[in-house]
């Protein structure tokens, strides 16, 4: 087997977090209030967050300090190895070269770490004694149940329904890092009991789940709210991915033309592309391209409206790509693109041409992903691999051009949880699901009407 991990060594972990807020080509459209519509303040955010997180999140400084606390914990498995698919490459026949920044080395075997520690540090540091949160495929869910572990809090997780019955064993390290878990929706909250009423038999969403976890932050003083993706301060904490990778491609001698993410919430893709967005807008000729499930097709079908993040409509109202809030997707395997907006950075961006998007149904993902897994010997996360199936894409029309492109993309997440859904490709039982056309427009309809 042929590898090559570039420059690990002499990798330097970030000391700051790059905040793309300072570069945008135009102003980011604020959140507003779920109950008035007029822009949202600090103070409207305190019962759910952090202080300090809350100052992240409306920042405009481009460079933010990582606290030495947080910097010790990511040293654990940070610098992560940015590696070049040589086998994928041969296997390919593509004149291409094909790199992976590998995030599904940390602990919990993904990128959410990089801001769930962060998060429970911050929530460590104000006192706050237990955390809610959701988790669609559990991957956030096992991140922020490892960092609330190291720093001496409480977790609770609502996981989506469809995801707690396919990935038990996901469950399993949440329960062992501390974190209590039920599926969504559940009977321990209003917003769960009005979904079971509706539908009995409801497959969850992560809208629901977030309404549930806000809803249990509301109520206990001694709890707050965490997110795993899109909110600012998460795509902040995600940076570091492509903060390193600038660094290890530069000591490569190598300049990337494709960067390349998969799409749920938008953290990890934003985290890996942000980082290179200043040296775009200053004209350099280097793609981003954001990967999505058909069955959730947030940016390729989506219009651009502001909407609330959950679906019982407790959360601020953002600007975003939305297929709106009461969106409930079939129940593809990659739990983690399940939900129904995008991170307003990455739909800003998107807005201003300055992203590409595209969307795959399940079975051509399954199949690159084996191809990743043969070649590469590592199985990834059924999110990750839209990112694989978009690289495996760029590489045979270079192939057919004959173009040597340099193609990279994040290895968000490795699929060691996942082995069921791949079962059940290998016995041509998944289903290539496109969400029907009325299901999305009468969803869409139901977006507030707040400009």
């Amino acid at each position: 087997m042929e590898k090559t991990i570039f420059h690990l060594e002499q990798t330097k972990i970030p000391r700051q977090w790059y905040n793309v807020q300072a570069d945008l080509p135009v102003p980011l459209p604020p959140p507003r209030h779920p109950a008035t519509g007029n822009p949202i303040c600090a103070d409207d955010l305190a019962p759910l967050f952090a202080r300090e997180v809350i100052q992240q999140e409306m920042s405009q400084e481009r460079w933010i300090d990582i606290p030495k606390e947080v910097l010790d914990v990511l040293k654990i498995w940070r610098p992560t190895p940015l590696v070049r698919a040589v086998n994928l490459e041969k296997a390919l026949k593509t004149p291409a070269k094909i790199y992976y920044k590998d995030e599904s080395v940390s602990p919990a075997g993904s990128h959410k770490p990089n801001t769930a520690v962060a998060q429970a540090f911050y929530n460590m540091k104000e006192g706050i004694k237990r955390i809610a949160t959701e988790t669609g495929a559990g991957q956030w869910g096992s991140a922020l149940a490892f960092a609330t572990n190291i720093f001496g809090l409480e977790c609770t997780v609502y996981m989506v329904r469809v995801s707690y019955d396919q990935k038990p064993y996901r469950r399993s390290m949440m329960n062992i890092w501390g974190a209590e878990v039920f599926p969504s929706p559940s009977l321990r909250t209003e917003a769960g009991k009005q979904i079971l009423e509706k539908d009995p038999h409801s497959l969850g969403s992560l809208g629901i789940a977030i309404s549930e976890a806000v809803e249990d932050a509301v109520k206990h003083k001694d709890t707050h709210y965490s997110l795993g993706s899109v909110l600012n301060h998460v795509v902040l904490h995600q940076t570091v991915e492509g903060l390193e990778a600038k660094q290890q491609f530069e000591m490569a001698g190598v300049e990337p033309d494709v960067l390349i993410g998969c799409a749920g919430g938008g953290s990890n893709v934003a985290g890996f592309l942000f980082p290179f967005l200043p040296e775009k807008l200053k004209g350099k000729n280097i793609r981003f391209v954001a990967v999505e499930p058909t069955a959730c097709p947030t940016l390729t079908k989506g219009p651009y409206r502001y909407d609330f993040g959950d679906t019982a409509g407790m959360t601020p109202l953002l600007k975003m790509y939305t297929l709106g809030h009461t969106f409930i997707p079939s129940g593809i395997h990659a739990g983690g693109l399940r939900y129904h907006g995008m991170s307003p950075l990455m739909s800003l961006l998107y807005n201003q041409n300055l992203i590409e998007a595209r969307a795959y149904p399940q079975n051509p993902v399954f199949e690159a992903a084996m191809m990743f897994a043969k070649c590469e010997r590592i199985i990834p996360a059924p999110e990750t691999a839209h990112a694989v199936k978009a690289a495996v894409d760029e590489a045979i029309r270079c192939r057919e051009t004959g173009e040597e492109k340099v193609i990279a993309f994040l290895l968000s997440g490795h699929g060691h949880f996942d082995l069921s859904s791949y079962d059940k490709y290998m016995s041509a039982g998944l289903e290539d699901f496109e969400h029907p056309e009325e299901e999305i427009s009468r969803a869409i309809s139901e977006i507030p009407g707040v400009e």
